[in-house]
């Protein structure tokens, strides 16, 4: 009977024992675990990083002014009235004459007060991290889905890049980047990734099994498959990943200001270390308005797929 309930739960019975070595000599085993000099190390590669690799990174940053300064200067030489009937009319397209006013009445309410140009600004540095997370993430998800040893290294990587504190990012990106609007949106764009590649992978894994046979019974080739049955099939949640790559860049704003990203996060960082709380809230209001706008035309692009 004894050695029956041994067996059945022989493993419960380990952990109790374990739990009970836990109590008595917990303090001698962490104390002789070994130190792991995870601080050293990662001042040692920063070090050598910025040492051997100072032309990638020069190459990193004409690349993103190459992508940003164009865009900047679109969504800040145009008139303001320009640009709020332009995304006007793409609310309407989108999601009807509720959305246009909706779009044109935030815009309006962000001119009001006095931050257009700061807005236009934050504007550009949004699209232009989101471009780059989306170039690479979207891509990153096809394979991930297609070879799951890669997506094994993968894994780790994005829960890394998801759930390391903001600030941490700010420490390379200033040491590789100075400061200014480069770094970032390379801190942005680290942060921002993860979405577009899971969710496009997530698209890929949603596809039914009975579709993907038929397109191989019909003879089409990877290539094939590939760009006219999985990718118009995983929109959705390619979309949904935009989306969110989006948000999240938004989300970014105010942190990055403190590496001297301009735009309204500046705002934001001026009303906090002054401690003028009017001027906080008026720059949080415009980036919540800027927000609700691409949150919610991303989100009809992606219900109209859907």
């Amino acid at each position: 009977m004894l050695s029956d309930i041994v067996k059945e739960y022989k493993v419960e019975l380990a952990f109790v024992v374990l739990i009970v070595i836990a109590l008595f000599w917990s303090e001698a085993i962490i104390g002789a675990l070994p130190h792991l000099p995870v601080e050293s190390v990662s001042d040692g590669m920063i070090d050598w990083l910025n040492e051997n690799w100072d032309p990638f990174f020069v190459a990193i940053a004409g690349l993103i002014k190459l992508v940003l300064n164009p865009i900047t200067g679109l969504f800040t030489n145009l008139s303001p009235l320009v640009i709020i009937v332009l995304l006007s009319y793409a609310g309407y397209k989108l999601g009807g004459w509720r959305m246009t006013g909706f779009t044109a009445a935030a815009l309006l309410v962000v001119a009001s007060m006095g931050f257009w140009a700061q807005a236009m600004i934050t504007m550009s540095l949004v699209v232009t991290a989101a471009l780059f997370a989306l170039v690479i993430g979207v891509p990153l998800g096809v394979m991930k889905f297609h070879f799951p040893k890669f997506a094994m290294v993968l894994d780790p990587l994005l829960d890394f890049m998801q759930t390391m504190p903001l600030f941490v990012y700010l420490i390379p990106a200033v040491l590789f980047f100075s400061i200014g609007n480069v770094p970032g949106i390379v801190a942005t764009f680290i942060f921002a990734t993860p979405p577009a590649v899971r969710l496009t992978a997530l698209g890929f894994e949603q596809i039914p099994h009975e579709l993907l046979e038929v397109g191989r019974a019909f003879g089409a080739s990877r290539r094939q498959m590939l760009v006219k049955v999985e990718l118009p099939l995983a929109l959705p949640s390619i979309l949904m990943g935009m989306n969110q790559t989006i948000m999240l860049s938004l989300s970014m704003v105010v942190v990055a200001s403190m590496i001297g990203a301009e735009g309204l996060g500046q705002e934001v960082l001026r009303g906090i270390t002054r401690l003028k709380v009017g001027q906080g809230i008026a720059g949080g209001l415009g980036i919540v308005l800027l927000a609700m706008i691409l949150d919610r035309l991303t989100r009809q692009i992606w219900t109209k797929r859907s």
